[in-house]
């Protein structure tokens, strides 16, 4: 890889407003999946989780309550599972998609429109890809990049879960807290400004 997309990400999103959860939380939750998650990865999800950005994207968090990345990795994991998928193309996966660690498909992220990213571990290679996918439809999409390169071209407005499937917000980045109670109220702030290279046109 010629660019360290993880710091480009950074650039994009800002500082970090989350402290991070204890070892034992990561360590629970990739103890269940029987597989290590990616380092950027994790790096996002406990700098800025749970949140959903730009209006669309949620990011889970291991150690809170309420958006608890392992429960919600589990509940979707059951939901995928229960699907007659069969006829779905699944890069790697000739007889239908596997859902669950540590060798099938885990959920890294969704959005509100039903679009997933899921990561699955390699065990030849020891590396991960991406399967992205639409929930109104059954073709998974292959991405062979680093988390944080996804999420980079992703809000940069390319096509990062299938064809015809970008969203591009101008300006930055806009982050909406996900409530940890009942009576909680979301707030809202703001990335750094994006100049001219980062801001991509979508026809």
């Amino acid at each position: 890889m010629t660019r360290n997309f993880n710091n480009s990400l950074l650039g994009i999103l800002g500082p970090t407003n989350s402290a991070p959860p204890p070892t034992a939380a990561w360590d629970e939750l990739e103890r269940g999946l029987g597989v290590q998650l990616p380092d950027d990865y994790k790096e996002i999800v406990v700098g800025y989780g749970p949140v959903q950005l730009n209006g669309h994207l949620y990011l889970s968090h291991p150690s809170t309550d309420r958006w608890n990345l392992g429960r919600w990795m589990e509940e979707t994991v059951e939901a995928f599972s229960r699907s007659d998928l069969s006829e779905a193309e699944c890069p790697g996966f000739p007889y239908g998609p596997v859902f669950g660690g540590p060798a099938g498909l885990i959920p890294l992220l969704s959005t509100d429109r039903g679009e997933y990213v899921f990561g699955v571990f390699d065990t030849a290679s020891k590396e991960w890809r991406l399967l992205a996918c639409d929930g109104d439809e059954l073709d998974f999409y292959e991405y062979r990049m680093s988390f944080s390169e996804w999420l980079y071209w992703y809000l940069s407005g390319d096509d990062m879960f299938g064809p015809d499937s970008a969203v591009f917000y101008p300006g930055p980045i806009v982050f909406e807290s996900l409530p940890m109670t009942e009576s909680e109220r979301s707030t809202k702030w703001y990335g750094p400004g994006r100049g001219p290279a980062e801001m991509v046109t979508v026809e």
